[in-house]
């Protein structure tokens, strides 16, 4: 789900996502906006008074500036998280219907969805094969079929498989 810049900004579908692109981009915004208010408090101050000023440069403007660009950064690393935790579960979702898909619990019609069919010839496609059904395990000793993984017959006792 990589795609450009403008094509996640207009993606109505909300698919894929801008903030994981820009988000460097802002903190440097917001590290030059803090730099700027710090300056211009401390140049107020400065026209207030020269002690003022001197107090201002010395003790105030680098608490508030460290305070507010800790408050910054942590502030987008929530964002950015937020957004990681979305494309690890979208993966791990995927993963999941593999695996499930490659042990029978699903079948690969409802795992995802078919390719639409690309057609490049006037001769109509061949119908699409039928889903594959996972054999059913029967107890060999009764016949009576048992869930997978079942290792021992609900109604004889008997080993399975």
């Amino acid at each position: 789900m990589d795609e450009g810049f403008f094509r996640s900004l207009f993606d109505i579908s909300f698919t894929s996502f801008i903030t994981t692109k820009i988000i460097k981009f802002i903190y440097i915004v917001m590290l030059v906006l803090i730099g700027l208010a710090a300056l211009v408090f401390i140049v107020s101050a400065f026209l207030a008074s020269v002690a003022a000023g001197a107090l201002v440069l010395l003790i105030a403007a680098p608490l508030m500036t460290f305070l507010y660009v800790v408050y910054t950064r942590v502030v987008l690393e929530v964002i950015i998280q937020i957004f990681r935790i979305n494309e690890h579960l979208r993966d791990q979702m995927h993963m999941q219907q593999v695996a499930f898909t490659n042990a029978g619990w699903l079948t690969a019609t409802a795992a995802a969805p078919p390719p639409p069919p690309v057609m490049t010839s006037s001769t109509p496609p061949p119908p699409p094969p039928p889903p594959v059904m996972p054999a059913v395990p029967r107890c060999p000793s009764c016949g009576t079929s048992a869930a997978p993984g079942q290792r021992f017959c609900r109604n004889c006792g008997t080993p399975i498989g």
